[in-house]
C-alpha cells in the first residue's frame, strides 16, 4: 500500500506519495499561507483523484503539524528524524545535513531570488548579526543610509545566515565531509550555497528533491494503520469549521459604536489645521528614524498645520527637502 508523508513547515506544504518501492509517485511544494487545514483538506481530496487510492499509510512531520496530526489522529514524525530517515536512505553517505526553512519570513524588501542575483554581483562583505531580524535590520539600515550597495549588503545577509548556522547552530561540531544541502533557501538561493562552501572550504550538494525530504522521511516512518482519504479531508474540514480558531471580540459591535467613536476621535482633533494662508510664525520639527521621516508643521498655539510620514529610501535628505519646498509652496 502506498505511504503519504506531508511536510508541513511555517511557510510551506510538502507532499510526498510513496509507492510499493518507496519510490516517488507524487509530489508537490506550496505556500500554505496560515491555511493549513484547508490545503491539508484539499491535498487529501487530489491525491485520491490522482491516484486512484482511497486509503494510506499517512503520516505528518514539520513544525507546524505536530497540532493537525494530533486532531486528525494521524501519526506524527519528528521532522530531525525524519529527514535523517530520509537520507540514510537517499544519501547514506552523508556525514552532515544543513537544512535551512522559512527564510523569506524577514522582510528584506526584495525577493529572495532578487536577493540572490544581487548577492552573485558583490565585491565586498560587511558585517550583520542574524541572531534575530531586529538585530539585522540594526545593522542593514545604517549601511543603506550610508550608500552601501545592494549587492554587498545582499551578499552580507547571506553571509550572516552562513555564520549564524556555523556559528550559532553547530555549536563548535565539526562540519566536514559529505555536506548535503536542503530546505527551499538552499535549493533556490545557489550564492547562498556558495557562501556555505566558502565557509566551509568544501562543496556540498543540493539533490534532487531536496524540498521533499523531511516529507520522504515522513512517508518511510508510516505505521501500520491505513487511513481514508475522504474521511480525513471531512474531518480536517470539520476541524476548520468548528472553532478551532482563536478570535477575539470585534471593535464595534454595531453602527452606532463606530458613529461614536468616530465623533470622539473627530472632537480630539479639533486642534488640527490646515495651512491655507501665511500663518505667521511655524514651527517645524522633524523625526529622522531609521527607515521612515516623520515630520509636523505647528503654530505657535501647537495646532498641527501639516504632517509627513514615509519612507527614507535609505537616504534622509532628499525627503525632507522635498517636504520642505511643498511647505514653502
Amino acid at each position: 500500500m502506498k505511504k503519504l508523508g506531508l511536510d508541513i513547515g511555517s511557510t510551506t506544504i510538502k507532499c510526498l506519495v510513496l509507492g510499493e518501492q518507496d519510490e516517488i509517485i507524487f509530489s508537490s511544494y506550496e505556500r500554505h499561507l496560515s491555511r493549513i487545514v484547508e490545503m491539508t483538506a484539499s491535498y487529501l481530496r487530489r491525491i485520491a483523484e490522482q491516484t486512484g487510492d482511497t486509503e494510506m499509510h499517512i503520516s505528518i512531520s514539520g513544525s507546524a503539524g505536530m497540532g493537525l496530526a494530533e486532531a486528525l489522529g494521524i501519526p506524527f514524525a519528528q521532522e530531525v528524524y525524519s529527514t535523517r530517515a530520509a537520507v540514510s536512505k537517499l544519501n547514506p553517505e552523508t556525514d552532515v545535513v544543513i537544512e535551512l526553512g522559512g527564510e523569506d519570513a524577514k522582510l528584506i524588501g526584495v525577493t529572495p531570488s532578487e536577493l540572490n542575483t544581487l548577492a552573485g554581483q558583490a565585491d565586498k562583505i560587511y558585517t550583520i548579526a542574524s541572531r534575530c531580524g531586529v538585530f539585522a535590520k540594526s545593522d542593514i539600515q545604517p549601511l543603506l543610509n550610508q550608500g552601501a550597495g545592494f549587492p554587498n549588503i545582499s551578499a552580507s545577509i547571506l553571509k550572516a545566515v552562513v555564520n549564524q548556522t556555523v556559528g550559532g547552530l553547530a555549536q563548535g561540531r565539526e562540519i566536514a565531509g559529505n555536506i548535503l544541502y536542503l530546505g527551499g533557501p538552499l535549493t533556490y538561493l545557489d550564492n547562498l550555497r556558495k557562501s556555505f562552501d566558502e565557509a566551509l572550504h568544501l562543496t556540498g550538494i543540493s539533490p534532487e528533491n531536496a524540498l521533499f525530504y523531511v516529507a520522504y522521511g515522513a512517508a518511510l516512518q508510516c505505521d501500520s494503520r491505513t487511513f481514508s482519504l475522504t474521511e480525513l479531508a471531512e474531518r480536517a474540514e470539520q476541524y476548520s469549521a468548528h472553532g478551532t480558531y482563536i478570535t477575539t471580540p470585534p471593535l464595534f459591535s454595531s453602527q452606532e459604536e463606530y458613529d461614536a467613536f468616530c465623533k470622539r476621535h473627530h472632537e480630539n482633533s479639533a486642534h488640527i489645521q490646515y495651512i491655507t494662508k501665511p500663518q505667521g510664525d511655524m514651527y517645524l520639527g522633524i523625526d529622522a528614524g531609521s527607515t521612515t521621516i516623520k515630520a509636523v508643521v505647528t503654530d505657535s498655539d501647537g495646532n498641527i498645520l501639516d504632517t509627513m510620514y514615509q519612507s527614507n529610501h535609505g537616504n534622509p535628505v532628499p525627503a525632507v527637502r522635498e517636504y520642505l519646498s511643498s511647505i514653502y509652496e
